[in-house]
C-alpha cells in the first residue's frame, strides 16, 4: 500500500510540475494530448487487458461523448448557464455510460471473435450515421465550441493552454486512480477470471455476460471522459474521432505499452502521442513507422514496453541488473546499425515511390544527400541493415546466457537466505 501511495503521489507531483519543466506551447499541447490519450487507453485496457475483450470500435464512445461535450459547451455558453469548464467531463462520462449500456447490451452477449466483429459493426454504423446526421456531427467540418465563453471557475476562463492542461491533468489523475482501484476490487479480479477461464467463473456461480457488460459500460464511461477532455482541448470534434482510425490508434497504444499491465497503456499512450507529434514533423512516412512498430511488438515483445520492464524488475530489486550491462552494451552497435539502416531504407523507398516524380530522385536522410536512382545508397543501406541484423543474431545467445546467470545467482541468494 505504501508503494502504491508513493506511486500515485509521484504521478500527482509529476503532473503538477511538468509545465514548470516543459514550458513551451508545443510541450503543453503535447502533454495535454497525452493526458487525454492516457485516460482513453486505460479505458480500452479495461476491456482488452482486464477482461479479455478485443474491441475494434472503442472510439465510438470516445467520439460520441466528445460531440455531446461540444454541444453542451455551446448550449451553456449560448444560454449563459453558470456551469464551468472543469465539469464538462461529467457530460462525457454520462454520454459514454449511456452508449455503453445501449451497445453493450448487444455486444457483450458473446465474447471472443463474435464480440470483436460486433464492435467493428457498431463502429461502422456510427461512422455511417456521422455522414448522415450533419446537424449533430457537423459533416466534414465537425462541431466547434469556444471554451472561454463558459462561466469562470475560481476566476479562470480557461483560454490559455496552461489552464486547460491542469483541467486535463486533474481528470487524468482522478480517472487513473479510479480505474486502478477497480482492478483491486473483487469485481476486477472476476474480470481477470473471465479473461483467463470463463468456464470456471460460471462454475462458481457468476454470470460471465453480466461481468462483461459491467466492465464494458465502465470502460465506455471512462472513454467518454477522455472524449470530453479532447473536446475541451481542441474545441472541435469531427467524425474521425469516432472512426476506425481512432480505434486502431488506441489499440496500438495499449499493445505497445503492454495490455497485461496497468501501467502499460499509460506508457503506450505517452510514447505513441510523442512519436505521432514529433515524427509527423520529421517524415511523411510516419504512419509506416507506427505499423512496423506494432508488428515488431506483437512478434518479439507481446508484453509491450511494460512487459519488458517487468522482466527486469526482479533483477533490479535483487541488485543483479548490472550483470546485464556488458551484454546490453555489446548490442548497442548492431542495434544502431539495424535501426539506422531500416530508417534509411524506408525513407529512400518512400521518396522513390511517392515523391520522386515531382521532386526528383535526390533526397536527404539524416542530413546526408542521397540519390535514390543510384545503386550505391541502396547497397550501403542494405549492408548496414543486414550487418546489424546478423550482429544481433550473433549476440542474442549471449543475452540469454547472461539472463540465465543473473536469475540463477538471484535464486541461489534467496535459497541461502
Amino acid at each position: 500500500m505504501l508503494r502504491i501511495a508513493a506511486a500515485f503521489a509521484a504521478l500527482a507531483l509529476g503532473l503538477m510540475l511538468a509545465p514548470l519543466v516543459f514550458t513551451s506551447g508545443s510541450a503543453l499541447t503535447t502533454m495535454s494530448v497525452m493526458g487525454v490519450m492516457i485516460v482513453f487507453a486505460l479505458s480500452y485496457n479495461m476491456l482488452l487487458g482486464q477482461t479479455g475483450l478485443l474491441s475494434f470500435g472503442h472510439a465510438v464512445y470516445y467520439g460520441l461523448a466528445g460531440f455531446f461535450a461540444v454541444h453542451a459547451m455551446k448550449f451553456l455558453a449560448l444560454n449563459k448557464i453558470g456551469v464551468s469548464l472543469p465539469f464538462i467531463p461529467l457530460v462525457g462520462a454520462a454520454a459514454g455510460l449511456f452508449f455503453g449500456v445501449l451497445f453493450g447490451a448487444v455486444s457483450t452477449r458473446r465474447a471472443g471473435t463474435v464480440f470483436s466483429m460486433i464492435s467493428l459493426g457498431l463502429g461502422e454504423l456510427v461512422a455511417a450515421f456521422a455522414n448522415v446526421l450533419r446537424t449533430f456531427f457537423g459533416g466534414e467540418d465537425g462541431i466547434a465550441a469556444n471554451r472561454a465563453k463558459l462561466a469562470p471557475f475560481l476566476g479562470y476562463k480557461f483560454g490559455p493552454q496552461i489552464q486547460v492542461y491542469y483541467v486535463i491533468a486533474f481528470w487524468c489523475f482522478v480517472c487513473v486512480a479510479l480505474m486502478y482501484a477497480l482492478t483491486r476490487t473483487p469485481f476486477g479480479r472476476m474480470c481477470n477470471a473471465v479473461r483467463d477461464n470463463p468456464e470456471r467463473v460460471e462454475f462458481v456461480g457468476y454470470s460471465t455476460q453480466r461481468l462483461r457488460f459491467t466492465a464494458f459500460t465502465l470502460s465506455a464511461l471512462f472513454a467518454g471522459v477522455a472524449g470530453a477532455l479532447a473536446a475541451i482541448n481542441f474545441e472541435l470534434m469531427n467524425s474521425q474521432a469516432a472512426g476506425a482510425g481512432m480505434s486502431g490508434q488506441v489499440l496500438l497504444m495499449t499493445f505497445v505499452g503492454g495490455a497485461g499491465h496497468f501501467a502499460g497503456p499509460i506508457i503506450g499512450a505517452a510514447l505513441i502521442t510523442l512519436l505521432q507529434i514529433s515524427l509527423s514533423d520529421v517524415t511523411k512516412a510516419w504512419m509506416l513507422y507506427f505499423g512496423l512498430l506494432f508488428i515488431l511488438v506483437v512478434m518479439f515483445s507481446p508484453g509491450g514496453v511494460a512487459g519488458v520492464l517487468a522482466l527486469h524488475r526482479p533483477l533490479l530489486r535483487g541488485g543483479r541488473i548490472f550483470r546485464l550491462a556488458p551484454v546490453y552494451a555489446a548490442t548497442a552497435l548492431p542495434l544502431a546499425a539495424l535501426v539506422t539502416g531500416g530508417i534509411v531504407l524506408i525513407e529512400l523507398a518512400h521518396h522513390m515511390l511517392v515523391e520522386a516524380q515531382s521532386d526528383g530522385a535526390s533526397t536527404s536522410v539524416f542530413h546526408v544527400p542521397m540519390d535514390g536512382a543510384s545503386p550505391l545508397p541502396w547497397i550501403c543501406t542494405l549492408a548496414l541493415f543486414f550487418g546489424g541484423a546478423l550482429g544481433l543474431r550473433a549476440i542474442w545467445p549471449k543475452i540469454g546466457d547472461a539472463w540465465a546467470s543473473a536469475m540463477m545467482t538471484q535464486t541461489a541468494g534467496k535459497n541461502t537466505k
